[in-house]
């Protein structure tokens, strides 16, 4: 006995026209994907290039009582000019001291000790965060 294999006809159940129309779905779905990976990228290149100043807390003392002091560095575009806040801790976590710190040197990188005066003895020192006013004071 042979075995005859029959195939079915494209035209009679339709096979070319769905495979026309998987392919279709499959392009629109690669642009559709294509477009949102790009959505996405162009976001976090914004956010990152957005960022004007950006600084990080190198060390902290407290040097009293009433005072405690920090070295701060800050990264900033040359003519972008700014403010940090600080603030300061105490041993049960309450805010003892709080303070803005302006950088409108000329420079991408600047490194100062600042002092900040608190209300009780502090125990820690935060960077709260940096914003950049869009360029320097005159």
């Amino acid at each position: 006995m042979t075995a005859v294999r029959e195939a079915l006809p494209d035209e009679r159940y339709g096979r070319s026209q769905d495979q026309r129309a998987d392919r279709k779905l499959k392009i629109i779905g690669a642009v559709l994907g294509a477009v949102l990976l790009g959505v996405v990228v162009w976001t976090g290149v914004d956010y990152v290039g957005g960022q004007d100043i950006s600084a990080e807390v190198i060390k902290s003392k407290i040097v009293s009582d009433d005072r405690a002091e920090v070295h701060l560095e800050v990264r900033k575009d040359r003519d972008a000019g700014g403010y940090c806040t600080l603030r300061s801790l105490s041993e049960d976590g309450g805010e003892v001291a709080r303070k803005d710190f302006r950088f409108d040197a000329r420079a991408e990188r600047i490194d100062e000790v600042v002092s900040l005066r608190t209300t009780a003895r502090a125990t820690a020192v935060e960077l709260m965060g940096c914003t950049a006013d869009g360029g320097s004071r005159r």
